[in-house]
């Protein structure tokens, strides 16, 4: 691929819907699920957001999300329940109508009938609980469907942004859907690294002149800094103070860096370990 026919660089979001995640009554598990599908298709996570089941902060989000450009994938608030308002503040945010979507009504249907396990009253799609299940498939006009292999229900997809439930053996494989099948194309496209060493009882103030001057050496390097109280627990260098310094971009330019980091920073008069793996 020529420099002329490489895909420009795409960002990637997502948005976590839910009070329960903001109270604490349950812990999210996208934000890391996301990062690691990205990294193994080498794609990286730009941004991530969490708004309540509130439908104006949803929506305010969502127009500023639509007008990005971004890539962004949404969790939570897709059910049929009075707290599930993602639907609906979709269509807000672009002025869209909401319609029950023809393949979402046959999936649906289907999920009815085979709920039913053969019992007619319980497959009589006229049921009021039947039809409420229908809610779960009204979607902002024009948009496609996302399928869900977990129980059939599916997700939407509008503007590249691809919208999920807030059950996370659920949206898991249909965000990994959504990446295989619409962004493939930007799979590594480059070979992305990132190195680091610790660097014990480190001063940012005094290692941050050296870090500007490594970004501005080495072009598309970011050089990063993570300070650490010290953890007694993990033991050895790590059991006190110290910095975890180190850079990250393209491989080919990553190792001259982190070198020239690494120099820098003995110039310094600081000792320096290599991390543990764990």
């Amino acid at each position: 691929m020529t420099a002329m026919d490489k895909q420009p660089a795409r960002r990637f979001g997502l948005i976590v819907i839910g009070d329960e995640i903001l109270s604490g009554r349950r812990a999210d598990k996208h934000l890391g699920k996301m990062i690691e599908l990205l990294n193994e298709r080498g794609l990286t996570l730009s941004w991530a957001r969490y708004v309540s089941d509130d439908p104006e902060q949803i929506v305010q989000c969502l127009k500023e999300t639509f007008a990005s450009g971004d890539v962004v994938f949404s969790t939570g608030g897709i059910g049929a329940t009075p707290d599930d308002h993602t639907r609906a503040s979709a269509a807000k945010a672009l002025g869209l109508a909401i319609e029950l979507h023809p393949q979402a009504k046959t999936l649906i249907t289907n999920r009815i009938i085979a709920m039913a396990e053969g019992d007619a009253a319980k497959a009589d799609l006229s049921l009021p609980e039947n039809q409420h299940r229908f809610k779960m498939g009204e979607f902002p006009v024009g948009c496609e469907i996302i399928p869900n292999p977990y129980n059939q229900i599916p997700g939407f997809r509008i503007q590249e942004h691809h919208f999920f439930p807030g059950f996370p053996v659920m949206a898991a494989p249909m965000m990994a859907w959504c990446l295989d099948h619409h962004y493939s194309h930007l799979f590594h496209q480059e070979n992305w690294l990132e190195k680091s060493f610790i660097v014990p009882e480190g001063i940012e103030s005094r290692l941050t002149p050296l870090m500007e001057e490594i970004e501005r050496r080495f072009e598309g390097i970011k050089v990063f800094s993570l300070p650490s109280v010290g953890d007694p627990v993990r033991g050895g260098v790590y059991a006190r103070r110290h910095i975890e310094l180190g850079v990250k971009g393209r491989a080919d330019t990553v190792q001259l860096a982190w070198e020239a980091l690494r120099q820098g920073t003995e110039s310094l008069n600081y000792q320096i370990h290599d991390p543990i793996k764990h």
